[in-house]
């Protein structure tokens, strides 16, 4: 009978335990969580070119920028990007989504830019290349998963780096 009750007891204990350590589950992917928990700072900007699988250069960019360039993504899937290309401008405003395999970021942000047109999107189709508590990097251009080895390309890279609070 004692060994009856200390089973009841050691079960009941389980079962107490397992109840107040279930937690509740995040509606939110942690890639989503990690992306708008505070804001990005663009920390490196570079250009690769391509032929085929061969990198032929790289174009490091902004390298004497002295204006802060910030990418922020909110819960509401909204968006915006200060002084895009390293032009002080009004902030740009836009929504952002990922892809269904959470690899590649969707954004119809526009920002103004140094090309002939005046202004692109810059992250319309994005790879997330890594992406982590403290570091996002993408990367856009031509960035589709078959090519011939024969075909230039050029892919950028933009790299940054979560910012507590910003500075501009």
């Amino acid at each position: 009978m004692k060994k009856y009750i200390r089973s009841f007891l050691l079960f009941a204990l389980l079962g107490v335990c397992m109840l107040t350590n279930s937690c509740k589950k995040d509606k939110q992917s942690t890639i989503q969580h990690l992306l708008t928990t505070g804001v990005w700072q663009l920390a490196t900007l570079q250009v690769n070119h391509y032929k085929g699988d061969s990198k032929i250069s790289t174009d490091t960019l902004n390298t004497a920028c002295d204006t802060t360039q910030i990418f922020t993504f909110n819960d509401d899937n909204t968006c915006t990007y200060t002084n895009f290309d390293c032009l002080p401008q009004p902030t740009a405003h836009g929504t952002w989504q990922l892809s269904s395999t959470k690899l590649y970021l969707n954004s119809d942000i526009v920002c103004q830019d140094t090309t002939a047109a005046g202004s692109s999107t810059p992250f319309a189709n994005a790879q997330i290349v890594n992406l982590g508590d403290f570091s996002l990097v993408l990367q856009t251009g031509d960035i589709e998963n078959y090519y011939s080895s024969t075909q230039p390309r050029t892919i950028t890279r933009y790299g940054f780096i979560r910012q507590k609070t910003v500075n501009n």
